[in-house]
């Protein structure tokens, strides 16, 4: 069967592949799932044809960590802090979510990141309190058809702080049922707790269990008090560290953790905007760079953040130059950090940080056609003057025209396509409804309730490794 062909004519150009370049008006040819060639002119193609003019092409979005099950309780989080997300969350809705919540979460989550330019997220899935919900997480991000890794984590009962149990085995039916091939659009990862939230042991059989199943591991750590107690060097003793492994946040990790997290290899996701908000600490932007890494970014949690990568990068820019122009030597003859550093963050990094960067993180023949193409014909972006530095600033999810996953349309003339978004958005507010009925029915949580007068209690953090915590 001939593969389907599409031509974007006349688009500007930002591959992020210094090989390619920027190219002001080009054209991009996609044969079946990949993109086949991109030059100033390809001529007279038998192509489905997509009008580039007044746009600009970026490679999809990555986002390397966002727990997508949230997404029918977001914004309930908007002024709590991570204490209080501990207890509000972890210790009291995330196990009232039933299997087809947690499908319809990761529906909604996975849409709301294709309207909003991300065709790649990592799904930090910790709310799989049983089989079934696995299989509703995996299910709702199939069916969305974003490009994603879902890494499986644990269920409400392994977020006790700190936790005595080891990694659910599911994980390998799991594996069996749905990840048979390494080229499909969803694939397979672990999400593990961490000697943050459990202990070095659970830490240590954890990773070998996804070592022993091929799979790539994502962590917390560095946040708040949790992440002062040496996670990371922790696991360096034990002999843990390695290649396959992203590290979550690492704002108060030391320096030295730092390099070692350097010296093996592993990569690293941050959440700039959770992370300030929520008390983790400030990002670790400038100590990471001086380490070797150029991190990836991510939402982290729609339940206090908003779902889309431009507000993330905006944040990481204007932190990090505060601090460069606060410094005492701070040099005013140019910047230190980039638009352009910024947004490699959220497109070739966040494709390393996933193992997926001979695939996706950049426009280059060969690679998978994940595209979006930025509107700019318009009173909020014309005239570019500074293509990259313009995005980074000044664009959101209403100025994304088109969205192509994999060579598959999904979003076109600024408007996502097919029954999926309405769907979404009956899926979130019958989920949203039913778990506060719940809550309502077994006073579970008092004071728990839609409207952003809900204040939990806080969940307390632990001075030392070992030593329980008190919710008070």
């Amino acid at each position: 069967m001939t593969e389907t062909r599409k031509l974007i004519r006349g688009v500007h150009v930002i591959s992020m592949d210094p090989s390619v370049g920027d190219l002001e008006r080009a054209d991009i040819l996609i044969t079946g799932a990949r993109i086949e060639a991109i030059a100033p002119n390809l001529g007279e193609i038998d192509a489905e044809i997509i009008d580039g003019r007044g746009k600009v092409a970026l490679p999809g979005l990555v986002d390397t960590h966002r727990h997508t099950w949230q997404a029918p309780v977001r914004g309930l989080a908007a002024d709590w802090t991570i204490g209080q997300y501990m207890t509000g969350l972890h210790l009291g809705l995330s196990g009232l979510f039933a299997p087809e919540d947690t499908y319809a979460g990761n529906f909604l989550g996975a849409i709301e990141a294709l309207n909003s330019g991300i065709t790649t997220l990592l799904d930090w899935s910790h709310n799989v309190n049983t089989p079934a919900h696995s299989d509703g997480a995996v299910s709702g991000l199939i069916d969305s058809g974003i490009r994603a890794v879902f890494a499986h984590g644990g269920g409400a009962d392994m977020y006790q702080v700190p936790s005595d149990r080891y990694h659910d085995e599911d994980v390998r039916r799991v594996q069996s049922e749905y990840f048979s091939s390494d080229d499909q659009l969803v694939t397979l990862a672990m999400a593990l707790r961490g000697p943050q939230f459990s202990n070095l042991d659970i830490t240590e059989s954890d990773l070998a269990l996804a070592r022993e199943l091929g799979l790539r591991s994502t962590v917390h750590v560095g946040d708040g008090e949790w992440g002062k107690t040496r996670p990371v060097a922790g696991m360096h003793d034990r002999g843990l560290l390695g290649p396959d492994i992203t590290y979550v946040h690492c704002n108060t990790i030391g320096d030295d953790e730092i390099d070692l997290i350097a010296l093996s290899g592993g990569s690293v996701s941050m959440a700039p905007d959770i992370e300030m908000g929520m008390g983790h600490g400030w990002p670790a932007t400038r100590r990471l760079m001086r380490a070797g890494i150029a991190p990836s970014l991510s939402i982290d949690t729609c339940t206090s953040n908003a779902g889309h990568m431009f507000g993330v990068m905006r944040t990481t820019l204007a932190t990090q130059r505060g601090f460069d122009n606060a410094a005492p030597d701070a040099s005013l003859s140019n910047v230190e950090l980039t638009s352009r550093d910024v947004l490699g963050f959220a497109t070739m990094e966040g494709a390393r940080a996933l193992a997926l960067d001979h695939k996706i993180g950049s426009l280059t023949p060969g690679k998978q056609a994940d595209i979006i193409l930025i509107d700019v014909d318009n009173v909020e972006m014309s005239p570019l003057n500074n293509p990259i530095g313009q995005i980074v600033y000044g664009a959101h999810p209403g100025l994304v025209d088109t969205v192509i996953v994999a060579g598959r349309l999904v979003k076109s003339q600024g408007k996502l396509l097919g029954e999926g978004p309405r769907t979404a958005i009956e899926l979130g507010l019958q989920t949203r409804d039913a778990l506060f009925a719940r809550v309502a029915r077994n006073a579970t949580l008092p004071g728990a309730a839609p409207g952003g007068n809900w204040q939990p209690d806080a969940l307390g953090a632990p001075i030392e490794e070992g030593v329980p915590v008190d919710i008070h």
